[in-house]
């Protein structure tokens, strides 16, 4: 049995279960249980196979495993063939270094950035396996209710960069400087847009968010047929894990090499860097410094959710201890 004092979705204190805020938000309000009708992957042959055949039926891309489900009545169960899924569940990876944390830390980078900063996210929760191991649970923005698909495109496409034309490491090579003006070019209200992501840029390098990409990125198109900044998606602090860079993409912030006196000091990006990027995307000074400005204070509500997540004690420590390291180079 799964002992639980915080809801697995808002993260909110006094819930066994789903709260009802998470039930609306992710689950149409279903009453649906936060234990899942299989066990993990991997416990036997039989389970091993139902999985992989499974992820055979999921076009989602990335590295790490997802598997597609659908909420029939109150129930999760796998996709079969020819069904369209409406959820994806990213179970516990492999090859990464305390591998049993990744659903707790991605799905408390994605509550904050939701709860705290106010970043459009795909909705999320945890979830557990019949033996209360934890998955990660996050609901498709690309469906509409009728089952057809949003069109979606990540900036990988929109910049034309493929593993055939580019090698392997396509959706690294890139500045956030380039990514923007991408903005710019393909959508309409491009400056309302342009505040969204530069708030996502600054959450990624003060959440140590070292896997930002071409790819977790994507415009998507709205009902009058035009197409803005999708909800994030795949936000989690990497340096949990692994011992990465500050941005994913090669360049960095610029496309040039421009770097800030305090970045030159430090090796991390510091408010100037930021400043100098949200010029060159088209924003005034003070609207920068007032989207900057909530970075740059301690938000006790972070800690709170920190407090509440599913991390081990030690990992929320070095959660926490994470983010204070980052605002103190932001605010140098």
């Amino acid at each position: 049995m799964i002992d639980l004092k915080y809801c697995p979705g808002t993260l909110a204190e006094g819930y066994s279960s789903y709260s009802s805020t998470c039930l609306r938000k992710v689950f149409r309000n279903k009453k649906v249980s936060h234990v899942l009708p299989y066990p993990k992957p991997q416990t036997s042959e039989e389970i091993e196979d139902l999985f992989m055949e499974n992820r055979k039926r999921i076009s989602i891309s990335g590295v790490q495993e997802k598997l597609s489900l659908i909420l029939e009545k109150n129930q999760l169960r796998l996709t079969k063939e020819g069904e369209q899924g409406e959820y994806i569940l990213k179970p516990i990876p492999r090859d990464l270094k305390k591998i049993d944390q990744v659903p707790a830390n991605e799905h408390l980078t994605m509550q904050i950035a939701s709860q705290v900063f106010g970043i459009n996210t795909a909705a999320n929760a945890l979830i557990f396996f019949a033996d209360g191991t934890p998955a990660y649970i996050t609901k498709r923005f690309d469906i509409k209710e009728e089952g057809i698909k949003w069109g979606v495109e990540d900036f990988a496409s929109l910049a034309g960069k493929t593993k055939d034309n580019f090698g392997v490491n396509y959706k690294y090579e890139f500045s956030y400087e380039e990514l923007g003006e991408l903005i710019q070019f393909f959508v309409p209200t491009w400056r309302i847009e342009m505040e969204k992501y530069f708030i996502l840029l600054i959450f990624n390098y003060l959440f140590s968010n070292g896997d930002a990409h071409l790819k977790n990125f994507s415009l998507i198109e709205t009902p009058k047929g035009d197409y803005v900044l999708s909800p994030a998606y795949d936000l989690i602090n990497t340096r949990l894990h692994v011992d990465d860079t500050d941005f994913a993409l090669s360049k960095g912030l610029f496309k040039d090499d421009f770097r800030s006196i305090h970045q030159v000091n430090s090796g991390h990006a510091h408010q100037d860097d930021f400043m100098e990027l949200g010029k060159r995307l088209g924003m005034n000074e003070a609207r920068i410094k007032k989207l900057l400005l909530p970075f740059l204070d301690k938000q006790p509500l972070v800690e709170t959710l920190i407090s509440h997540s599913f991390l081990t004690d030690a990992n929320k420590r070095a959660y926490s201890q994470m983010i204070s390291s980052k605002r103190n180079f932001l605010k140098k």
